[in-house]
């Protein structure tokens, strides 16, 4: 997939220390598969502030966002039965704060995850091979 045959998704890598480094997981509301929360860009809203209000609506945590994407990786997003190719830029978000109740908190599961237990999680291989990358960045910090 060449990256401007597809549409730009946005997704928050969220992530804290307690008392290792953990990743936040959300499901996907069809499949129901192990993702990181993501969505389309917002009008109004920088690329890394849409990617921060996605892991709020679904997940609802709130951090420190980064500016600039760690990465990104492709998937084919199925709609109608048809598979819309897709590129989705990740911005890692240190988690500061979270609400009891958020807007999709009822359609998704969360879960927190050492990062090698949420590589397993994941589906799709380049996503496993950021997740991995950011994981040595936290180790070398």
């Amino acid at each position: 997939m060449r990256s401007h045959d597809c549409r730009l998704q946005v997704a928050a890598l969220c992530w804290r220390y307690v008392p290792v480094p953990e990743v936040l997981l959300v499901t996907s509301l069809r499949t129901r598969r192990w993702i990181l929360p993501k969505g389309w860009p917002q009008d109004g809203l920088s690329l890394s502030q849409s990617a921060a209000a996605e892991a709020y609506e679904e997940a609802g945590v709130r951090g420190e966002i980064w500016p600039t994407p760690l990465g990104e990786y492709h998937y084919l997003k199925e709609k109608g039965g048809v598979g819309h190719p897709c590129r989705v830029e990740v911005y890692p978000l240190l988690v500061t704060g979270g609400d009891l109740t958020w807007p999709e908190k009822g359609e998704r599961k969360r879960h927190w995850l050492p990062f090698e237990q949420a590589v397993r999680r994941i589906a799709e291989p380049e996503l496993r091979k950021l997740l991995l990358s950011f994981r040595k960045l936290q180790l070398a910090a």
